[in-house]
């Protein structure tokens, strides 16, 4: 069933005063929320649903609202759920007309929602975010021509992955599956697998790795005889075996893996996707999440520098072999012809298009480099504090959302949020200017200058 969108009546209440009536509608928040094409969002969004009967879906704008607000002001649902109750400017902009004392959603919501909208129709919120920029006069539709593209990585919400803590977790994992399903076992090793993990801990933090490794073996036997003891209990028990093979897996993985194995390995039993990444950092060498492409204005608007793609990278691809695919979205998306494009030298060898291998500018080119191009090509740092906001305000620092949808989704609305901050500063400047420019001759008459 298609959800029941919300319309300006126009209508009052007895008893109830109607939210634009008791906010300032030059509010930056509100003047946003009358720049938006809710249609269009609506259109895009709607596309996933059914005329099929069944329960009505939440109102796309209260949903794609919600969005927003939380990734633009770096909330979690809880304090999204909190604020919106408390704070009428925040219905106004989810397209309330009364003012509401109870949430009409609940904060699981907001996930359903994610997770049925998915990646690709989430980047409506980024492309309707630089349609409101050209409107609003923050951007002009030349300055999407020429971008700067460039990696980062979207850390996950794991903890710092040793062999030992996951093999010791993996045991604790299976042990608690057992007892929910009914599986005795012959010894969990709860008591002495936890000794094992301290005295493992301790020997690693006093450098002595050789009863560090003698400790790390205790850790992994128990791990082995927990795994072969679970499976024969549940041979032959068809529901059993469906509900251990997905751990039972991940234990065997973490077991046979070695410290320094190449190829993919397991970092974290409850996100198995994460990968490890490391970007040359002296400060942190090694990062774990999923490598994500990030493409930002070459030059900086009227209303600051917005980004006009992202995109999650799992497999930790080569930066230069991910034009490929990007640039042909970045087009999709600002709706133009992409003139230039700038890089770091990551880029190097890229696969890029070939009606656009001639518009990729390397730092530290110097073959077709023009003094235009030269002065374009120092402006590439920029795009580091754009990445640098991202991720302290908007919510890609650390990645709360499950599995690789959630990191592709976490990672466009990050970009929207940032976006709509930028807007929202504009807006607010622009109302900031027109007062003061309606209070400056009641200011000259009140402090006449001496002749």
């Amino acid at each position: 069933m298609r959800p029941k969108e919300r319309r300006d009546s126009g209508q009052n209440d007895l008893f109830r005063a109607r939210l634009d009536q008791i906010v300032d509608l030059d509010h930056a928040l509100a003047k946003l929320g009358r720049a938006i094409d809710w249609r269009f969002l609506e259109q895009r969004f709607g596309a996933v649903y059914t005329d099929k009967v069944g329960h009505p879906p939440l109102p796309t704008r209260l949903m794609a609202g919600l969005s927003i607000l939380k990734h633009m002001h770096n909330l979690s649902d809880e304090d999204l759920c909190a604020r919106w109750v408390e704070n009428p400017y925040y219905q106004l902009f989810c397209g309330e007309e009364f003012f509401r004392h109870k949430l009409t959603f609940d904060r699981s919501s907001l996930t359903r929602w994610r997770q049925r909208m998915g990646e690709e129709r989430l980047t409506a919120l980024v492309q309707e975010s630089l349609s409101v920029a050209v409107r609003t006069g923050a951007a002009k539709p030349t300055d999407f021509s020429k971008v700067i593209v460039d990696t980062t990585v979207q850390p996950k919400a794991v903890a710092f992955p040793t062999d030992a803590r996951l093999m010791h977790r993996a045991r604790e994992r299976l042990v608690k599956l057992a007892r929910k399903t009914g599986v005795e076992l012959r010894q969990s090793y709860a008591r002495v697998g936890k000794h094992a993990l301290i005295a493992h801990q301790r020997y690693a933090h006093a450098k002595q790795f050789k009863r560090a490794n003698r400790a790390l073996r205790t850790i992994r036997t128990y791990l082995g005889r927990v795994i072969r003891d679970i499976g024969r209990k549940i041979r032959d028990e068809a529901e059993l075996e469906s509900a251990f093979a997905h751990p039972l897996m991940l234990a065997r993985r973490v077991r046979e893996q070695r410290q320094h194995q190449r190829g993919r390995k397991v970092y974290s039993l409850h996100a198995p996707e994460v990968e490890c990444i490391g970007k040359g950092k002296a400060h942190r060498p090694y990062e774990f999440g999923v490598k994500v492409s990030l493409a930002a204005t070459l030059h900086r608007s009227q209303g600051g520098q917005f980004i006009a793609h992202v995109k999650a990278l799992p497999g930790n691809p080569y930066d230069g072999h991910t034009l490929a695919a990007v640039i042909p979205e970045i087009e999709t998306q600002v709706g133009a012809n992409l003139a230039r494009i700038v890089a770091d030298r990551g880029y190097r060898g890229h696969n890029a298009p070939p009606e656009h291998k001639f518009k990729v500018y390397i730092s530290g080119q110097r073959r077709r480099v023009t003094k235009t191009i030269k002065r374009e090509l120092r402006r590439r740092p920029a795009v580091e504090p754009v990445i640098g906001h991202v991720k302290a305000e908007h919510r890609m620092g650390r990645n709360y959302l499950a599995g690789t949808h959630g990191d592709a989704a976490n990672a466009v609305l990050a970009a929207a949020g940032y976006n709509f901050r930028r807007l929202l500063e504009w807006l607010a400047l622009l109302v900031s200017i027109i007062l003061a420019t309606l209070t400056a001759p009641d200011d000259q008459k009140s402090h006449p200058t001496a002749a």
